[in-house]
């Protein structure tokens, strides 16, 4: 199969790779600017063991559509990394609802702020793909990712007000032009439902010209070829392919990647503010932190900006908040900036990143957990236990009653703690974590030091190749594979 024209002048690079740490590693070719997370993507996207090219992948679906000039756009799309369809299209199926995603962060433009005509044009090529991939779909399902990643690179912190303004008119400016796209198909096709009268996006917006074009776009009363157009949805690998950070409208928990460096969209929002990583070392010495985190009432506060314009939403973040009455007392809220530190170790030679946020008196609020170097399910379920944690410090939970609870746990990894003189061994990466809390936040060096029934045994077992959680991989060489792992994006 011959390449198509457009991938001429593209600048490639192959390498081994699998779709995942288990998967054998197979030939896969996408452009030399792409990460390794990138080409795992594809290579789990597109199945089978055989060598697999990005252009030869895209062609196959893009030439079933049967339409050159559609194929230009949605080539030009996805070598800019602005967006790309649904795993299901890649592989030749018609979904019944199909789904398209559009990375934000890529649209963002230095000297406008965000690239308006470009969106239009990627939201209309996008319906129109869909609608000749799956012709029988009543919805489509276009959605959009890592918006904390475009708020970044407009200095914009994710929590602030102007941030629920610019996601709301981009919101409401991927459904006016998604049901402008629809209504030209209907004029050809036929007409299946009619748009319905939506709110009225915000009239001013911290991006220029932003919220009078989604004000613009906005037209009741047209004669539309689908039923519903957008939709905010799980991550998928289409994403990873995208170097998508932050799926959806979700903020980044934190601001390293997976290699334990500053992400992307932190250095984003550092040069947005013409800070140097020397000038947040500094502020971190003084007590200032300049790279706080957004929480789940921010992401809550997002959620709800967007939803009016936005047919299918994920479950709003602060539903699976613990509420005041359940907790026993109200939420104790962390000052916007506040103290805290960062601890690197290692635990059984995997390395962690234990990130803490402090409230005015010194108190312990809120805790982080990255784990750079895991598979993506160990890494979603440590930080989701953290963001339960941390939801529980500022309900009244008293620190003393999780370190009771979670010191002494045993399950690997486990064994000797390095990059932490206070903690010598651990059982767990929770026993380290709360182990590590006890002595910098209660003063407490009483905790027996973990080993035995714990560390050791937990060791013993991985040594003998019993995997010591559902995605642990006992051999050097998946270990060499889970670098080259997917950075999790969530909802």
């Amino acid at each position: 199969m011959t390449t198509h024209r457009d991938w001429q002048g593209v600048r490639m690079r192959r390498l081994w790779i699998g779709a995942d740490p288990d998967a054998p590693p197979r030939q896969v070719t996408v452009p030399a600017a792409w990460d390794d997370s990138a080409a795992a993507a594809l290579a789990a996207l597109m199945p089978g063991e055989r060598p697999v090219s990005l252009a030869k992948a895209a062609d196959g679906w893009v030439g079933r559509l049967a339409d050159p000039a559609l194929g230009e756009r949605l080539r030009r799309l996805l070598l800019l990394r602005r967006g790309a369809p649904e795993a299901a299209i890649w592989r030749g199926e018609a979904p019944a609802e199909p789904g398209f995603v559009l990375n934000l962060a890529a649209f963002h433009d230095p000297a406008s702020g965000f690239d308006l005509a470009g969106f239009a044009e990627a939201v209309e090529t996008a319906v129109l793909a869909l609608s000749r991939a799956a012709p029988a779909a009543l919805r489509l399902r276009i959605g959009l990712a890592d918006l904390a990643g475009l708020l970044a690179a407009l200095g914009m912190d994710y929590g602030d007000m102007a941030a629920r303004g610019v996601a709301a008119c981009i919101a409401a400016l991927l459904r006016g032009r998604a049901e402008a796209a629809s209504a030209m198909l209907a004029e050809r096709d036929g007409a299946r439902a009619t748009a319905v009268a939506w709110s009225v996006p915000p009239a001013f917006c911290a991006v220029p010209a932003l919220a009078k074009a989604a004000r613009e776009a906005r037209r009741p009363g047209l004669e539309l070829r689908h039923a519903a157009l957008t939709a905010i949805g799980d991550a998928d690998l289409p994403d990873a392919l995208l170097g998508v950070e932050t799926g959806g409208i979700a903020p980044a928990f934190s601001p390293f990647d997976q290699e334990g460096g500053l992400s992307r969209a932190t250095r984003a929002w550092l040069a947005a503010h013409s800070l140097s990583a020397d000038a947040v070392l500094a502020a971190l010495l003084r007590g200032e932190n300049r790279l706080a985190v957004a929480d789940a009432a921010a992401h809550a506060a997002i959620h709800d900006a967007v939803a009016p314009w936005i047919s299918v939403m994920p479950v709003r973040p602060m539903e699976r908040a613990v509420s005041p009455a359940a907790a026993g007392s109200p939420r104790r809220e962390l000052p916007p900036r506040r103290a805290g530190y960062t601890q690197k170790a290692s635990v059984g030679g995997r390395k962690l990143f234990l990130k803490t946020g402090e409230y005015a008196d010194g108190t312990l609020g809120e805790v982080f957990v990255a784990l750079p170097k895991e598979a993506p399910m160990m890494r979603g379920l440590m930080e989701s236990f953290a963001i339960a944690v941390s939801l529980g410090l500022q309900h009244g939970v008293p620190l003393e009653a999780f370190v009771d609870a979670f010191t002494g746990t045993n399950f690997g990894p486990a064994g000797v703690v390095e990059g932490d003189p206070d903690v010598r061994r651990a059982g767990s990466l929770l026993d380290y974590m709360f182990r590590h809390l006890a002595v910098h936040y209660l003063g407490r060096t009483d905790l027996p030091d973990a080993a035995g029934e714990t560390a050791d045994r937990a060791e013993e077992r991985a040594a003998a190749g019993s995997p010591l959680l559902p995605l642990e991989l006992p051999t050097e060489a998946s270990a060499r594979q889970r670098r080259r792992g997917f950075r999790l994006v969530g909802r």
